[in-house]
């Protein structure tokens, strides 16, 4: 077997194994259905006399690898953890994010000793607190309500929870230098959209260009979800893949395809360093670079490796978000639409993507395979599927790369002068004021929703959408084409 298989294979049952404890699978059990499975694979292998087969009997020890890792990250982090709960104690904790502020400020807290582990606090706006500032607090630290809770704040590495604690601010700058001035500069970049566009404008380039929510109204928050333009503002994979690929197109009107695909890559990292380098952010940008490499270099099926191996280091680093982080599985969920789904809708249909009017076609091609992939996972987590989401899509996508451009560029301009960046708002506000009014007209519209239920269901769906790929890939074949 040639290495690329291994590695393919390798993280491909690691990830079934870390997939198994997740859904709560018991070991006994999961080690059972690895020892079946490698028990099948070998006695086909003899039967046919295929080397690949032992092969994959080998590889099942990555599925009892993946169960032990997750298990004992679990429980690495709960020994790792000390603290007191459900009584009133005082205790000091440094703030290791940069809070998020809406109708309240969230901090995640790293408590120190004697205590240890991380909590998410919720305090009221005022007095307001910093990454980096050092905190005395006073009063009870609970236990997640619910399992489904608990699973979440696992994922983010949070023990605990707390709410309108007594505080005293203690000390402030006493976290990491390069992350404190990437955060401030973040703030003062909103701060300039603030000044020189409309309360709304402002909130929503401030979503689109760093994933920033806390000034959406309750209004706007709906339209997006109904619309399906809620991924715009939301720092995933899904968002930068298919906002990256449109920017590719915009570049590959005018320059090489290389120098396209270097400034593409750039323009995400960018954005990465804009919003601060959370973790987050970063599994977001590497999903995007990937989608792009894939344009890059035209190869979607040796393409299979790149994705299985991101999955596999970015579950090495948190085996959690695989069953629980919705951002991740849209990530994969749309890559892989957009890598597979959308040259074999292509192929199917004979698109010409010849004229292609702002790229118009192809935002139309991604934005339609993408939210095909999606579909069931929007579905299982948000209740519903608007198919106006693929139009709506559509019609903002066509702009974003522009209207992203515009943001990062009227930004740096409020850095330097407040009138200048006053003049050049108001056009940049049309863009923007166009985005707004196709994600409240569209998101009113009450039509064309789905709901279903059943894991059944959605195994035929995605099992139909392979069955698809493959069908139109043989077919261009069989065609010669």
């Amino acid at each position: 077997m040639r290495i690329y298989d291994v590695a393919f294979y390798a993280a491909g049952f690691f990830i079934l194994g870390v997939f198994g404890v997740s859904l709560k699978i018991s070991l006994p059990i999961i080690l059972f259905i690895a020892a079946l499975l490698a028990i099948l694979f070998l006695f086909a292998g003899f039967y046919k006399n295929s080397k690949r087969l032992f092969w994959l009997a080998a590889f099942c020890l990555a599925i009892v690898a993946g169960a032990f890792y997750f298990d004992f990250r679990d429980f690495n982090r709960e020994e790792s953890a000390k603290i007191v709960f459900n009584e009133k104690i005082s205790f000091q904790g440094l703030v290791i994010k940069d809070p998020k502020r809406g109708e309240w400020q969230d901090l995640i807290i790293k408590l120190m000793p004697p205590y240890s582990g991380n909590i998410s606090i919720k305090l009221p706006l005022y007095p307001s607190f910093n990454y980096g500032d050092l905190i005395d607090f006073f009063g009870k630290i609970e236990k997640p309500p619910t399992d489904e809770y608990a699973d979440y704040l696992k994922k983010e590495n949070i023990s605990g929870t707390a709410a309108f604690l007594r505080t005293e601010s203690v000390a402030e700058n006493k976290g990491s230098k390069i992350k404190s001035i990437l955060f401030e500069l973040k703030n003062k970049t909103i701060a300039n959209l603030q000044k020189v566009l409309p309360s709304e404008s402002a909130a929503f380039m401030s979503g689109i260009i760093l994933g920033e929510r806390a000034e959406f109204s309750k209004e706007l928050k709906t339209a997006m979800a109904n619309s399906g333009t809620t991924h715009l503002v939301a720092l995933s994979g899904y968002n930068i893949s298919v906002i990256g690929v449109a920017i590719g197109v915009m570049f590959g009107c005018f320059l090489s395809r290389r120098w396209t695909f270097i400034l593409s890559v750039l323009l995400i990292f960018i954005f990465v360093l804009m919003t601060g380098a959370e973790a987050s952010v970063v599994r977001a940008a590497v999903m995007g670079s990937i989608l792009l490499l894939a344009k890059q270099v035209g190869r979607i099926y040796s393409f299979r490796n790149a994705i299985a191996l991101a999955a596999f280091f970015m579950i090495l680093e948190n085996p959690r978000i695989l069953n629980f982080d919705v951002g991740f599985q849209l990530s994969f969920a749309a890559l892989l639409g957009l890598v597979y789904l959308a040259p074999a809708i292509e192929k199917f249909f004979r698109l010409n993507k010849e004229n292609d009017f702002f790229g118009a076609k192809e935002n139309f091609l991604n934005s339609f395979s993408a939210q095909l992939a999606v579909a069931p996972l929007l579905i299982s987590y948000f209740g519903n599927f608007s198919l106006i989401a693929i139009i709506s899509n559509v019609l903002i996508l066509t702009f974003m790369p522009v209207t992203m451009a515009l943001g990062f560029i009227l930004a740096g301009i409020g850095f330097i002068s407040y009138y200048f960046s006053l003049v050049f708002g108001w056009f940049v506000n049309l863009f923007l004021a166009y985005e707004l009014f196709i994600i409240k007209f569209s998101g009113g519209l009450n039509i064309l929703k789905i709901n279903f239920s059943g894991a059944a269901l959605f195994a035929i769906y995605y099992v139909a959408l392979i069955g698809f790929i493959i069908w139109a890939n043989n077919k261009k074949s069989a065609n010669g084409q």
